[in-house]
């Protein structure tokens, strides 16, 4: 093989979707860069394996600023403003610093009775349903995540449902156009957010970003606070949509991982972290770009701008790091993934994600004891794109709720 053959990843179809795991592994055998065709629409330099994929994610040659990106590229950057998750050093940390001091492990902590009370509430309407059946996204890992969000962000109940709508299209649509529009319509709603909590605060996290500045009296400009909003709203509900939805799936195909923690719910934390390995919410992260020529084992990836991609998913499964990787064990030692990321942009919120995936997962597998999937697991309609992972629906039935 070259390093120019192009392998389209796009014509594999609804198999590549619905299980990417087996592509990755066969390029990982050929070595760990690879040309690939995106759904996107262009072509990008995929990185595989454990190794490889965490060393490129703490690359600094790899710019996340799409100032940076190659004229080439057939779209603009999806993004409401500038945030960390497009920032390079010396901005990123100076906007991560600003954003940490509200962030807090405090402030995350204290939100986990409210989290077991909508997971409760949401659990209450579901379980009511007459004919013991619902879809879980629709049920529990959308509400749960988005509600929390919005409510840390002072979003006000009614704007939800739009927001999910604009969040699904930023994220999977395969429409360049579609997704700027929702790009845009999103940013029209933060500059009128900032602009009320401006006049009017509250207790929410955005009121204290407005208000926040550090020892130096940096602050957060209007461009900054609407793409930290738009960042912390985006990544801060959708990765944990899918983090239940794949936890909750990986637990109902593997009914003896399913038994082992209904009998001892001591391994919870340890089974969230198996689900982030196992088939975690974020395939690739975002995009990174080249800012000098970068070798990867035996390929120099050309600088200017060209497009990388890291295969989160497939440096799970790498069995020189995690042996027997196809294999969901809920007691398999915690630790070492990369469903977060790695380095500088490690992601900010996992401390959250993994607290409301430990509650919903809990609180769904006590109250329902005999919880089932209700569609065959090849049936299952993906996500579309590389980034987010996760199915559109996922069917669940039940007929002894405690």
């Amino acid at each position: 093989m070259t390093a120019a053959e192009v392998i389209d990843l796009v014509a594999m179809g609804e198999d590549f979707v619905r299980d990417p795991y087996p592509v990755y592994a066969a390029l990982r055998e050929r070595g760990p860069v690879h040309k690939v065709r995106i759904p996107e629409g262009t072509q990008a330099w995929l990185v595989v394996g454990y190794e490889d994929g965490r060393a490129a994610l703490a690359d600094p040659r790899l710019s996340k600023q799409w100032k940076n990106a190659s004229p080439a590229l057939p779209f603009p950057s999806p993004a409401a403003g500038p945030h960390m998750l497009n920032s390079d050093p010396p901005d990123h940390g100076r906007l991560r610093k600003l954003v940490v001091r509200e962030f807090t492990p405090r402030r995350i902590e204290q939100l986990a009775p409210r989290v077991q009370q909508i997971t409760d509430e949401l659990l209450d309407e579901m379980l009511a349903l007459p004919e013991g059946r619902a879809d879980l996204v629709e049920a529990l890992s959308f509400p749960l995540p988005i509600s929390m969000i919005c409510e840390l962000l002072g979003v006000p109940m009614l704007d939800r449902a739009a927001f999910r709508a604009w969040t699904s299209t930023i994220l999977t649509d395969p429409d360049p156009a579609a997704r700027l529009a929702a790009t845009a319509e999103t940013s029209a709603y933060l500059v009128d957010l900032l602009e009320r909590k401006r006049l009017s605060p509250g207790p929410d996290l955005m009121s204290a970003l407005i208000r926040t500045t550090d020892e130096d009296g940096d602050r957060l400009s209007v461009d900054e606070l609407r793409g930290t909003a738009w960042l912390l709203l985006v990544a801060g509900h959708e990765t944990t949509v899918n983090l239940i939805s794949n936890g909750v799936l990986a637990l109902l195909t593997h009914p003896d991982q399913l038994a082992a923690l209904r009998a001892d719910m001591t391994l919870i934390d340890n089974a969230v972290e198996e689900m982030l390995r196992y088939d975690g919410p974020v395939e690739t992260p975002t995009f990174r770009f080249t800012t000098e020529p970068v070798e990867i084992g035996s390929t120099v990836i050309p600088g200017g701008g060209e497009l990388v991609l890291i295969a989160l998913a497939d440096a799970n499964h790498d069995p020189a790091r995690f042996p027997d990787p196809g294999r969901f064990d809920i007691r398999r030692p915690a630790g070492g993934h990369v469903a977060f990321g790695h380095g500088i942009h490690y992601c900010l919120g996992a401390p959250l994600a993994r607290m409301e995936a430990r509650i919903a997962i809990r609180a769904l597998l006590e109250r329902c004891p005999d919880l089932a999937l209700d569609a065959h697991p090849a049936a299952l309609n993906w996500r579309h794109g590389m980034l987010i992972r996760g199915p559109r629906q996922l069917p669940v039935r039940w007929t002894s709720p405690a």
